[in-house]
């Protein structure tokens, strides 16, 4: 077997990787959002609750849901767009929990505490998720980068994988105030 035909199966192998751990990103991303439904009746319930904070909910869920990457296009700009999307659900969930702070019979909601803390795990399995992708995309990148690979890598159409990167303005410590 020649030294090209291996670096060309491995190369096939770390690319089905990659967008095995894009599927796990994306299935992570579609059990937050079957939860939000759930939520948002919820909090619904609670009379008076900020009515624009649920629409900014639902609207930036319908957004985040309407962005897909084909996992053979996995380039930079792809995967910024649907974090973009992501990121716009994610800071809109985050203003609706901090307002559901104002509604102690929300808080005291069986159903909310069960959504918040299937929310809050979620969040985790989705960094997890997100964790394994960009280091199977390392792997990817390096691999088609490197000598003599990158030959083959050319030869055959292998190109760069984007990564997830902090969101904009995640760097920033947030102020608390008591």
């Amino acid at each position: 077997m020649s030294l090209s035909s291996c670096s060309y199966n491995s190369m096939v192998k770390m690319d089905e990787n990659v967008k095995s751990k894009w599927g796990a990103v994306e299935s992570q991303y579609q059990r937050r959002a079957d939860l939000i439904p759930n939520l948002v009746a919820t909090v619904k319930g609670v009379a008076n609750f900020e009515k624009s904070t649920l629409v900014d909910v639902t609207d930036a869920r319908a957004r985040a849901t309407a962005i897909t990457v084909d996992p053979t296009k996995l380039t930079p700009e792809t995967i910024q767009k649907y974090q973009a999307a992501q990121g716009q659900l994610s800071t809109a969930l985050g203003r609706l929990l901090v307002a559901s702070e104002n509604y102690p019979q929300l808080r005291a909601n069986d159903n909310f505490t069960a959504l918040q803390a299937q929310l809050e795990g979620t969040e985790n399995r989705i960094n997890i998720a997100r964790l394994d992708f960009n280091t199977a995309v390392q792997e990817y990148n390096s691999k088609i980068r490197s000598f003599p690979a990158n030959i083959t890598a050319k030869m055959f159409g292998f190109t760069e994988k984007g990564y997830f990167q902090a969101e904009a303005g995640a760097n920033k410590v947030p102020t608390v105030q008591f």
